[in-house]
């Protein structure tokens, strides 16, 4: 079962008050005995009442003087920084709830004009009776969602061409054996691949030719040779315009 929320106002009644007096003081004392304890810091408390003659305090006396002392030697501007009474601290309260209706009040006319914006476009009807103040603030609604839908869309287009980078740089390059490139796969498409099998298949023929072996062999003829441009064409290739 919950406790009901208290009503904070003057107790009329004298004993309700004197009993309440007693058990508030009570948890109160404990509070700061727990706050200091936990956290490790110098705090006091005095508590006048008309029930006794004497004030209580917490600790004992030396230490409120000895927490009292530390206050005073404090600068005025830092003393009075965080320093709040009954009327100041009601002051806070109030604004935070004013500050908390207002954000309410917002969102409540946000789904407000959600709603009637919806209820238009699936049913059709024709905005008669709507006041200008309803259309001003369902056209800036709409354009709110219309920075959110653009916003998205920017996102997923960088995020697609990052992964399109991201696979281009994740392609193997093409295997090199004996200074000649090897293209493993054939029939991907590439332009870049067709190139490399015609270098190779230029290679391999060039290889076979006469002139290249006396060349290679040491004999260093150019008679035989025929022209670097003229290669590719007397085995049905095409020719190579870097070398002509």
């Amino acid at each position: 079962m919950t406790r009901k929320k208290v009503k904070l106002a003057f107790i009329t009644n004298d004993s309700s008050r004197k009993a309440t007096f007693k058990k508030r003081k009570k948890g109160l004392m404990k509070k700061v005995s727990e706050l200091s304890t936990l956290c490790g810091i110098d705090a006091c408390a005095i508590i006048y009442s008309p029930y006794d003659p004497q004030p209580e305090v917490w600790p004992s006396q030396p230490g409120v003087q000895r927490v009292l002392n530390k206050f005073r030697r404090m600068p005025e501007l830092e003393q009075s920084k965080k320093m709040v009474n009954q009327e100041s601290f009601l002051k806070q309260r109030i604004e935070k709830a004013k500050d908390h209706l207002t954000k309410q009040r917002k969102d409540n006319r946000e789904k407000e004009m959600t709603q009637l914006m919806f209820q238009y476009l699936s049913g059709g009807n024709v905005m008669n009776n709507i006041s200008m103040a309803d259309l001003n603030d369902m056209a800036w609604l709409i354009d709110q969602y219309l920075k959110e839908i653009n916003r998205r869309v920017e996102m997923l287009t960088k995020n697609s061409q990052g992964q399109g980078q991201g696979q281009m740089m994740a392609q193997p390059l093409p295997m090199v054996a004996n200074g000649v490139p090897k293209v493993e796969e054939v029939g991907q498409g590439s332009h870049n691949g067709q190139g490399l099998v015609d270098m190779n298949m230029n290679v391999n023929v060039m290889q076979k030719q006469p002139w290249f072996m006396n060349l290679m062999d040491g004999n260093g003829g150019n008679d035989g040779a025929p022209p670097l441009g003229n290669v590719s064409q007397q085995n049905g290739f095409w020719p190579n315009p870097f070398f002509q």
